[in-house]
């Protein structure tokens, strides 16, 4: 497998369009991550089926967020994703989170080239409010069983936020 820091850039940033490698398809609860020492994906850990993921769930390389992984991306696209592919990506916002009391934002995007919406999401104002729900209430509970209250949505942010978390997760790449 290719080592994806090395051969992918964040992407366009300022134009909201970024690379995305595919960690873990919508609806599963493998828990599959990106290991930056041997550049392969690794299953880390089985989570709970009802804490499946209610999204595609990927990265956006040479990013390091401040919990010292590489910045994590919810993928929204009509069906689950292969892991270990990339693509394209439209930012549509943000998801701002903590967990174990480290900043763990989640960029959230759909593919940069999508036609059967027509393109027609470019906010998180397009997607359904039920799914906002689903996420929040994802990313609020996942870690219930083994350690509750060890997740807190702070909330959403809108693209330029996104993008502002973004060239921060690439400064701290840079200076690493």
């Amino acid at each position: 497998m290719a080592d994806f820091n090395q051969i992918l850039t964040p992407g366009d940033v300022e134009n909201g369009i970024v690379n995305v490698v595919v960690e873990i398809p919508q609806g599963s609860s493998h828990k599959i991550e990106w290991n930056r020492e041997l550049a392969v994906m690794q299953l880390d850990r089985v989570e709970p089926a009802i804490f499946a993921k209610p999204t595609n769930y990927g990265f956006i390389p040479q990013t390091l967020d401040e919990d010292g992984d590489e910045l994590d991306a919810l993928i929204i696209a009509d069906e689950p994703l292969t892991t270990g592919i990339f693509m394209e990506a439209k930012v549509i916002g943000v998801l701002e989170f903590v967990d174990d009391n480290e900043v763990d934002d989640k960029v959230i995007v759909v593919p940069a080239d999508d036609r059967n919406t027509g393109n027609a999401i470019n906010s998180l104002e397009d997607l359904p409010s039920q799914l906002l729900k689903q996420i929040e209430h994802h990313f609020n509970h996942y870690k219930d069983l083994k350690k509750p209250g060890s997740t807190v949505v702070k909330g959403f942010g809108d693209v330029e936020r996104a993008k502002q978390i973004i060239r921060e997760s690439i400064t701290r790449w840079n200076e690493k």
